[in-house]
C-alpha cells in the first residue's frame, strides 16, 4: 500500500440510486480523512448512470445480469439468488486483483441486503462494516420481524405495535408496507435477511444521527455495535468541511437545473411547494390527477418533478393550462439546490429516507404521501416524533384526494400549526449540522471508525 493511505475500504452498494448515494457520501468523508476508497457497483448499475463521481476509484463486480440487472432477471427471487452466486465470486476476484497490484483492501463496507459480503470479508481476513441506508427505527422493525415479534405485511388492521426504544405506539399502517404478493414476500425476506448474519460484522453503521433517534439507537446498540454516521448528504449543505462536495455524483436522470433555479429565483420567499416522489415511485393515474388539482387549488406556486415515464398520467390539458408563474413541471431537478432555495415553503414528498434526511438537514417542513416500503414509518416519525410535517391521509380507496392535499399544504404554509412545524424544522436542521460538524456525534463515530482502520492496516 502506498505511504499516503494507511487504510483501503472497498464499498459495496446495493444497485439502486437511493442505496448507492449515501454510501458514496460516506466514502467521501472517509477519503477526506486519508482512507483510500474503491467503490464496487454492479456492471448493470454502472450502465444506467448519467454521471459518475471522479474522486473515488470504481471497479465493477457482476450480479450475473450485466446488461439489465433486476429487469433482466425478471424477479427479485431469481435476481438475489444469482447475485449472491456471481457476486461472491466476482467480489473475491476483485479483492485478489487489488491485492496483487499492491493495493490491498483491509475493509469492506457493504449494504446488509447483500449479507453474503461479510462471508467474503471473513474469508480474506478483512474488517467488515454493514452500512444501513435506512434509519434506525425502520431497521428496528425489520429486526423484530426477523425475531418473529412482528409480521410483515401486518395481518391485523390498526393493531397497535409497541417497539422498544420508540416513544410512541405505532399502528399497523405505520410499519413498512408491502402488498401481499409472492414478489413482495421475497422483498420482505430480503430486508429481514439483513439481520441473518449481522453478528459477524465488526461495525454497523447507520445513515441517521444520534439526536434524531436517541432511544431507538440506545436500545439497538445493546444488541449490535451500532454507530450513526449521517446525514449522508453532500457536505456543502451541512458542515461545509468538504469544499468540493456539492453533489452526490451518481444520478439516473439529468436534472433540469437552470430551468428550476431560474424559475425559483423569481418566486417570493417561502412561497413555493416543491413536489417530488423520488426516482422509483409510480403513482396511479387517478392519484396524479388528484395531486395535480390539489396543487392548483392550493393557490400556491409549485415546482413538481414528474419523470418522463410518469408524464402521460397527468390530467389532459393540465400542462397547457398551467400559467408558468404559477407552476413548473420538470422531469428531474437538483433536489438539494431546490430544497435549500429561499423560495421553498414546503416539500410534498413520498418520504423516502434520502429525501426525508435532505428535508431535515435543510430545515424544510413536509407534507407526506408515503407509497410503500419504509415510507409509512418515516412519515410517522416526521409527523409524530419530530413534528416537522403532516401526513396527507388516503381515503378508503388508497387515494389522497385533492381537498386533503390542498388542506395539508395550507396548514403547513399558513396556519398556526404550521408555525410549530416550521420551528421544529429549524431545530432539526441545526442538530443535523452539529452532528456532522467537528466533534459532533456522527463526526466522532466516523473518526473512531477511521482511527481503528488505520491501526489494523
Amino acid at each position: 500500500m502506498s505511504t499516503t493511505h494507511k487504510a483501503h475500504c472497498l464499498i459495496l452498494p446495493y444497485p439502486l440510486q437511493g442505496h448507492s448515494n449515501p454510501m458514496l457520501q460516506f466514502s467521501k468523508r472517509l477519503q477526506s480523512k486519508g482512507v483510500k476508497i474503491t467503490i464496487a457497483p454492479t456492471k448493470s448499475f454502472l450502465k444506467t448512470m448519467k454521471e459518475l463521481p471522479t474522486p473515488v476509484s470504481i471497479e465493477a463486480i457482476s450480479d450475473g445480469y450485466d446488461d439489465g440487472g433486476l429487469d433482466e432477471a425478471g424477479s427479485y427471487a431469481v435476481y438475489i439468488t444469482r447475485f449472491k452466486e456471481v457476486g461472491l465470486d466476482t467480489l473475491s476476484q476483485l479483492i485478489q486483483k487489488l491485492r496483487n497490484c499492491g493495493c490491498p483492501v483491509n475493509c469492506i463496507v457493504y449494504d446488509p441486503i447483500l449479507s453474503w459480503a461479510v462471508e467474503v470479508a471473513k474469508k480474506f481476513g478483512l474488517v467488515s462494516a454493514a452500512f444501513f441506508t435506512q434509519n434506525c427505527t425502520v431497521d428496528n422493525i425489520y429486526y423484530h420481524v426477523d425475531k418473529g415479534v412482528i409480521k410483515l405485511p401486518p395481518t391485523q388492521v390498526d393493531e397497535e405495535i409497541l417497539l422498544p426504544g420508540l416513544s410512541c405506539t405505532i399502528e399497523t399502517s405505520d410499519v413498512p408496507s408491502f402488498v401481499s404478493t409472492p414478489e413482495s414476500d421475497i422483498l420482505v425476506e430480503m430486508l429481514v435477511n439483513q439481520f441473518s448474519n449481522l453478528q459477524k460484522a465488526d461495525w454497523i453503521l447507520i445513515n441517521s444521527f444520534y439526536e434524531l433517534e436517541k432511544e431507538v439507537i440506545d436500545w439497538m446498540a445493546n444488541i449490535y455495535p451500532m454507530k450513526t454516521i449521517g446525514p449522508t448528504i453532500p457536505s456543502m449543505y451541512l458542515d461545509k468541511r468538504l469544499p468540493d462536495d456539492k453533489e452526490y455524483g451518481m444520478s439516473l436522470f439529468k436534472p433540469m437545473a437552470n430551468e428550476c433555479l431560474n424559475w425559483l429565483n423569481r418566486q417570493p420567499i417561502s412561497s413555493v411547494v416543491y413536489v417530488s416522489f423520488g426516482s422509483m415511485a409510480k403513482l396511479e393515474a387517478e392519484q396524479m390527477e388528484e395531486l395535480a388539482w390539489g396543487l392548483k387549488n392550493s393557490n400556491k406556486n409549485f415546482l413538481w418533478v414528474v419523470r418522463s415515464t410518469e408524464e402521460p398520467k397527468l390530467p389532459k390539458n393540465f400542462l397547457d393550462e398551467l400559467a408558468s408563474e404559477k407552476g413548473l413541471v420538470v422531469s428531474w431537478c437538483p433536489q438539494l439546490q431546490v430544497l435549500e432555495h429561499k423560495s421553498i415553503g414546503c416539500f410534498l414528498t413520498h418520504c423516502g429516507w434520502n429525501s426525508t434526511l435532505e428535508a431535515i438537514s435543510l430545515g424544510v417542513p413536509m407534507v407526506t404521501m408515503p407509497q410503500w416500503s419504509d415510507q409509512p414509518t418515516n412519515t410517522k416519525l416526521v409527523q409524530d416524533v419530530w413534528e416537522m410535517g403532516i401526513k396527507a391521509k388516503q381515503d378508503e380507496k388508497g387515494i389522497v384526494r385533492r381537498e386533503v392535499i390542498e388542506e395539508c399544504i395550507k396548514l403547513v404554509m399558513e396556519e398556526e400549526k404550521g408555525n410549530v412545524i416550521r420551528g421544529n424544522a429549524k431545530k432539526w436542521k441545526e442538530l443535523a449540522r452539529n452532528a456532522m460538524d467537528e466533534g459532533g456525534s456522527s463526526d466522532k463515530n466516523i473518526e473512531e471508525f477511521v482511527s481503528k482502520l488505520m491501526t489494523i492496516s
